[in-house]
């Protein structure tokens, strides 16, 4: 059996101006609703997290609530897979608010001993491990699992310089890619027109059927979360390498 919840937060803010809300919080919530076994104490917590951000409560209550969430077991890798899951369903604007909180409470950083550690410690995703599909790429790259779950979504990281090929997401119906920018500087590029800078926050939609590549800059380490739109056929295909000297046209 868990530990017993105990909250005086209501009475000790509340209690001789609204007695029976403080009474309602403190005892009814956390005294019996967060005690309850049917749930354990990190699904309850994870559940209240994902509530309060549909709701767009971005303040200090859900401060609260990510830290009882890291209290109780959920890790760094999980609420960031939670948070860009609810995302998906509640809206960009609001994962980027709870992304905000979200890092100040998971804010552990590791020994930077290289300097993908150095990277590592300035993102909230994941590097993950060398990318399997490193021979469609010019340099080296990365890739890590955020969810697999319903909508797939990876963060693909790029050394200083690295690139992909030129490529097609095929499709019948439907399909394509959707990028989110989450660090460092980067660019993408469609066949015939000129590149774009990527950096953190900015959104490429990528339409099924429209070559394209996307990668670093030459200065800068990059990461991109990349998450496929479902459609009917659905293949990839790889293409030419871009050139060093189309490359050192964007800088």
């Amino acid at each position: 059996m868990s530990e017993k919840i105990v909250q005086t937060a209501g009475r000790d803010q509340l209690g001789e101006f609204a007695s029976m809300f403080a009474h309602l919080n403190d005892d009814v919530l956390f005294g019996e609703v967060w005690n309850e076994e049917a749930i354990d104490v990190k699904t309850k917590c994870i559940i209240t997290v994902v509530s309060l951000m549909a709701s767009g409560i971005t303040d200090s209550s859900l401060s609260y609530h990510l830290q009882n969430a890291k209290a109780h077991g959920v890790t760094k890798e999980e609420i960031a897979a939670i948070i860009t899951h609810a995302t998906m369903y509640v809206g960009w604007p609001k994962g980027w608010a709870v992304f905000r909180l979200a890092k100040e409470v998971w804010n552990e950083t590791s020994e930077a001993v290289t300097e993908k550690d150095k990277y590592q410690n300035t993102i909230f995703f994941p590097i993950g491990e060398e990318n399997p599909y490193g021979d469609f790429f010019v340099g080296q790259s990365y890739l890590a699992p955020v969810s697999k779950d319903q909508v797939p979504v990876f963060n693909v990281t790029f050394e200083p310089g690295c690139r992909n090929n030129w490529h097609i997401h095929h499709a019948k119906s439907g399909g394509g890619q959707m990028l989110i920018c989450v660090g460092g500087r980067g660019y993408y590029q469609e066949w015939g027109k000129e590149a774009v800078e990527m950096t953190p926050g900015k959104v490429i939609n990528i339409p099924a059927e429209v070559k394209h590549w996307h990668g670093a800059a030459p200065d800068s380490w990059f990461s991109h979360l990349a998450i496929e739109v479902a459609g009917e056929e659905t293949s990839n295909e790889w293409l030419e390498a871009v050139s060093d000297e189309d490359y050192g046209k964007l800088s």
